[in-house]
């Protein structure tokens, strides 16, 4: 393996040295910095969006699929974690990158995180405008006009994000505690209800086909990206280097034993019924009204509802921090750089990322595409951002661990591991488009790279600037 660089040992032999920014520091406990990861992930979306369309492929494979994407989500959160301790960075997976790697993989790892946390927002987004009609239309038998409810949804998490970082944690902490508690009793009260007995046909994975496993994987990827975001808190929290590798681990474990009692539960709790699991506008609704607790299964869409913009929330306050470190590492203008002296929060990154939200939400509305189309498409862009930092991350541990002093040979195996199935996911996403819009995607991320590489590239000619 080749000698780390330069840069690379001098960022990992600083220790506990940390680059503010200008952001608030310490500000952030363990529980807060955790809900930064919760909240992105938004557990409490996928039994209701997700879930079901994995079901559709998978059957009663659908709670292995999840299995086997836990499983590959702990091999990224390995990795992060291992780098999480050696240097903090609001930055997060794009700093380690950069830090680490030669130039031109630091520009691609900070230009798909970007575009992850955007358009995983711009996803969520959409999947508020989607309960939002869905509610509008069951209690007022109306719904607004869509591009007033994506103003609304934008413009209250910019705003709660650019007010104060802690205010924003705590908000998106107990919007997610109150939204899974009532996922999780309504899975309690089943039992109940049907009788305790385990489902031999799940654990046998009756019927389910191996080729279609594969797709499956990569829509159940979905349900996990932003668990990492706890990163680009780096500045914010308090003790980072202890504080947000915990949370990194712990966030991917939640949502894995979350997301395959879920899955498993609702497909048993479908068993019998007059409608099918995978095309259910709201599954969990139906459970509780099956299970004799209808009107928790409304306190659940409306939960839904409210976790989706705390995702907003989170994918802001993450893609402001990731804007800031680019714009210090000049592969922005500088003004996305500053910070509020008042509230510490970066004001004109934060703009631009809601902003950014905003316009593809509502440009995707003017074509007509509905909020459930919005978290569909803008989800499977995203997943081609994270996949790309997540490799290129995998791919530097092995390097900042050597620059730290720290080389391991198992470390270098779960690097390697954790690259393949990146790419293995990314293959299997490429052979899974089931339609002509989805099959647009690839070729839009890659465009979208491809633009920011000859950005970076005339930025560096014009100013002599590096990605560092």
């Amino acid at each position: 393996m080749a000698e780390p660089t330069g840069a690379a040992v001098d960022v990992y032999t600083q220790g506990e040295a940390v680059e503010t920014y200008g952001l608030h520091t310490g500000v952030l406990g363990p529980v807060e910095t955790l809900a930064q990861s919760i909240s992105a992930i938004a557990p409490s979306t996928s039994p209701s969006l997700t879930i079901p369309l994995v079901f559709a492929l998978a059957g009663n494979a659908t709670w292995f699929v999840y299995l086997l994407a836990t499983g590959a989500i702990l091999l990224v959160g390995f990795c992060v974690s291992r780098f999480a301790r050696l240097s903090a960075s609001p930055g997060s997976l794009y700093s380690y990158a950069a830090d680490t790697l030669p130039p031109l993989f630091g520009v691609a790892a900070a230009w798909g995180l970007l575009l992850a946390y955007v358009a995983t927002g711009a996803s969520v987004a959409g999947g508020a405008l989607y309960y939002t009609n869905l509610l509008s239309t069951q209690f007022l038998h109306w719904s607004p006009p869509s591009i007033v409810t994506l103003v609304v949804v934008c413009a209250v998490a910019s705003f709660i994000a650019f007010r104060d970082v802690k205010l924003s944690a705590e908000l998106m902490l107990w919007v997610e505690v109150a939204s899974v508690s009532l996922i999780v009793t309504v899975l309690a009260v089943m039992p109940l209800h049907f009788g305790l007995h385990l489902d031999m046909d799940q654990f046998r994975l009756r019927g389910a086909s191996f080729s279609a496993l594969g797709p499956a994987l990569v829509l159940s990827m979905f349900s996990f990206v932003g668990f990492e975001s706890a990163t680009t808190l780096g500045a914010e929290a308090r003790n980072p280097l202890h504080t947000i590798p915990r949370a990194v681990l712990q966030g991917a474990i939640l949502a894995g034993v979350f997301f395959m009692l879920c899955s498993y539960s609702e497909v048993l709790g479908f068993r019998g019924a007059s409608s099918k699991l995978s095309e259910t506008t709201s599954p969990l609704h139906l459970l509780a009204e099956r299970a004799g607790v209808a009107p928790l299964g409304i306190a659940i869409d409306f939960g839904a509802l409210i976790s989706m913009w705390a995702c907003v929330l989170a994918c802001t306050t993450a893609a402001g921090r990731v804007l800031i470190r680019m714009a210090h590492g000049k592969l922005l203008p500088a003004v996305f750089g500053r910070t509020n002296r008042t509230h510490g929060t970066p004001g004109p990154a934060i703009a631009l990322s809601c902003g950014l939200m905003l316009v593809a939400t509502i440009a995707m509305s003017l074509k007509a595409f509905s909020g459930a189309d919005m978290y569909d498409l803008l989800g499977s862009l995203s997943v081609f951002g994270f996949l790309t930092a997540y490799a290129l991350v995998a791919l530097a541990l092995p390097f900042a661990r050597r620059a730290a002093g720290q080389h391991s040979h198992l470390v270098m195996a779960v690097s390697i591991i954790t690259v393949l199935v990146m790419v293995m996911i990314a293959v299997f996403d490429l052979r899974s488009t089931s339609d002509a819009m989805h099959a647009r995607i690839p070729y839009i991320y890659l465009g979208y790279i491809l633009a920011g590489l000859a950005w970076y590239g005339m930025r560096r000619k014009k100013a002599g600037i590096t990605a560092d």
